[in-house]
């Protein structure tokens, strides 16, 4: 219920880096925790990460850690996704959400999807 807005997608080279962000609007996001996930063509949407109202508490699946970072940015009321290091395979639509989020995992509250942006990953 929540009005996030994903931006920042595009093109990139292997090996390259990107910044997505996820905006919100009417409401603060300090008090939420938020969470990025991604969807390839043919794909089940999968959970990339996410960061507790906390920007030092976040969460990351194996396939991402060490290379994608989760910040926020309270006076932009904008959370970010740094990604570096970018591989073929991160090639996803990306999409952002309330989310319950610890140390070891994450859910989405809610059912409903922004209309996310497209990171194409190729050469």
């Amino acid at each position: 219920q929540l009005q996030l807005v994903e931006s920042g997608g595009g093109l990139v080279q292997p090996g390259g880096s990107l910044r997505l962000s996820c905006a919100a609007s009417g409401f603060s996001l300090d008090g939420y925790a938020i969470g990025w996930f991604r969807q390839a063509p043919g794909k089940e949407r999968e959970a990339v990460g996410c960061i507790s109202s906390k920007d030092d508490s976040t969460y990351y699946v194996h396939s991402v850690k060490g290379r994608f970072t989760i910040s926020r940015d309270n006076a932009k009321n904008t959370v970010y996704l740094q990604m570096n290091s970018l591989k073929p395979e991160d090639t996803a639509v990306y999409y952002c959400a309330a989310c319950h989020c610890w140390d070891r995992g994450m859910s989405k509250k809610g059912r409903s999807w922004g209309q996310g942006t497209q990171v194409t990953v190729s050469s």
